[in-house]
């Protein structure tokens, strides 16, 4: 699953981290908690890894 907005890519990045255990999970807020609960590493790192050049701010 590709990120549909830049938001979207940078929480998935942050959860990816916590994933890794580079970062502390009781750090993530919002929708990055929640990808984290939900979402398996692969998935993550398919999300964060989207070309973000094209991508809007936020999703509509």
């Amino acid at each position: 699953m590709k990120a549909e907005s830049k938001a979207q890519q940078k929480a998935a990045g942050a959860a990816l981290s916590a994933k890794r255990g580079e970062t502390k999970v009781g750090d993530l807020k919002g929708a990055s908690k929640d990808m984290y609960d939900s979402m398996s590493e692969d998935e993550l790192e398919e999300m964060a890894s989207t070309d973000h050049d094209d991508l809007p701010e936020t999703k509509d």
